[in-house]
């Protein structure tokens, strides 16, 4: 991050006003959409990579993982790893605090997720030729303008025996 030079010092107290105020902003974001939207305005995209970058490096000596392996596998320089080795080295109470919630919504993200795909979504992935018709009806729902999706719900209702993948188009063209 680009260092900070000031030519007149503020007072200790507007510091640590300057310091609360920021702490409270940041604990005041409610999702990571929220948070995404923030650090892109505060920070450069080069600055975020950075921060996230020392984040992995802080989980990954956690795991007990050598300085090569972590540089090899995060591209970033033996001066990062240290620096963040000795932070954790000397307190460290902030990165295994965001470590060990970032694991836990890893699981979460994992649990939620397996029950999400149902094993026939997962065959139509595997095998997308025998599900072709579908898979292109979706494609072309969700290109199409609202305007199109009105003009195609009402061809459908003209349909009287409508079979699966009717019904399927138009629950989808409703979604969006």
């Amino acid at each position: 991050m680009s260092k900070f030079y000031s030519k007149s010092k503020l007072r200790k107290e507007d510091e640590q006003e300057l310091l609360l105020d920021f702490c409270d902003i940041v604990s005041s974001i409610k999702d990571p959409n929220e948070a995404a939207r923030f650090l892109r305005d505060l920070l450069s995209p080069q600055e975020i990579e950075m921060l996230a970058k020392r984040i992995k490096v802080a989980e990954l000596l956690i795991d007990e993982w050598s300085y090569n392996k972590i540089k090899e596998y995060l591209k970033v320089s033996d001066g990062t790893i240290a620096r963040v080795n000795e932070w954790l080295k000397l307190t460290g109470d902030g990165y295994r605090l965001v470590v060990e919630r970032l694991k836990k919504k890893r699981k979460e993200r994992k649990i939620d997720n397996k029950y999400e795909v149902s094993d026939f979504e997962k065959l139509k992935r595997k095998y997308p030729i025998y599900f072709w018709p579908e898979l292109l009806s979706r494609d072309i729902i969700k290109n199409l303008k609202v305007k199109g999706r009105s003009k195609v719900l009402e061809e459908l209702e003209k349909i009287q025996d409508k079979p699966e993948l009717y019904k399927k188009i138009k629950k989808e063209l409703k979604k969006r």
